[in-house]
């Protein structure tokens, strides 16, 4: 018996029109004009945009229908594409790749992106669920430990009474097994979601998106990870200024060192030493997409 949890909701209203089929490889971004500047943050291709932007990308991406995910990366992201290229090439692949952290948005403004700006995950997923509340996309809920995709799923449609929030399901920590997966399939074709939200953590809800694009037929997958757990009300946020400040992991490993601290002991110092080895152009971080 699967120990992955799941509910589609049934009843809802007569769904927008969806795609039965998809390519094998997702449409290149530029092949179907949404393609957007992007910034160098250490080899991997941050998108250029602010909020306002990447909801309006993401937007248009989901009414064309094509396939594809949308990536939220910040210095833990960009600093594990480092000594892993496959993770690299997924951060590079994506439709779109918001720059989570402020760290991202000072970057690009170096290389002069002037409107570039953070898109949060958490933030943007309000965004997106406003979108869809006004649009009729429908929603899915992947991710979080057991129970917290249901809190999330009452918190969400607390805030947007009009959401469709057409399933959830809790996949186990480890990789998923020939049943689960074929459960996963089942229930996300059936319930046609338009976005399907994925909250494993990076880097596993890179790779869980990269993976199952095709199989799960689905116009936009979007990694968010700690958004679930935001929203759900078992973390808490700080104030503006923390986040514009660029201290927002701080925040973070005061609510959960015991997980966090090898992560930013790491993370933070080798930041700082790529970065100023590329803005010194003694060392290249070629970001083509592969």
């Amino acid at each position: 018996m699967s120990d992955s949890t799941s509910t589609i909701v049934a009843g809802q209203e007569e769904p927008l029109p969806f795609r039965e089929s998809y390519p094998t490889e997702a449409f290149p971004m530029s092949h179907l004009g949404f393609e957007h500047e992007r910034a160098n943050v250490l080899g991997v291709r941050i998108s250029a945009v602010d909020m306002d932007r990447a909801v309006n990308i993401t937007d248009a991406w989901i009414s064309a229908g094509n396939p594809g995910y949308a990536c939220v990366t910040g210095v833990h992201g960009v600093i594990e594409a480092q000594t892993n290229p496959e993770f690299l090439r997924i951060l590079n692949q994506a439709a779109i790749n918001t720059p989570d952290g402020m760290p991202m948005a000072w970057v690009g403004w170096l290389q002069g992106h002037r409107n570039m700006d953070r898109v949060y995950g958490p933030d943007f997923m309000l965004a997106m669920c406003k979108l869809s509340e006004e649009r009729g996309y429908r929603n899915f809920l992947c991710g979080g430990d057991p129970g917290v995709a249901e809190l999330l799923r009452e918190s969400l449609l607390h805030r947007f009474p009009g959401l469709k929030l057409v399933g959830t399901y809790t996949p186990p920590f480890r990789a998923l097994n020939p049943d689960e997966e074929r459960d996963l399939v089942e229930q996300v074709r059936d319930s046609k979601p338009h976005i399907l939200w994925v909250g494993l953590g990076s880097p596993k809800q890179e790779r869980f998106m990269a993976q199952y694009l095709h199989q799960l037929e689905v116009p936009l997958l979007v990694g968010v990870g700690a958004a679930f757990d935001f929203h759900a009300g078992r973390l808490q946020e700080c104030s503006d200024w923390v986040k514009r400040a660029g201290l927002q992991w701080v925040h973070r490993l005061m609510q959960d060192p015991k997980r966090l601290w090898r992560r930013y002991l790491h993370c933070v110092p080798a930041f700082l030493w790529h970065i100023a080895w590329q803005f010194s152009r003694l060392r290249h971080y070629p970001s083509e997409r592969s």
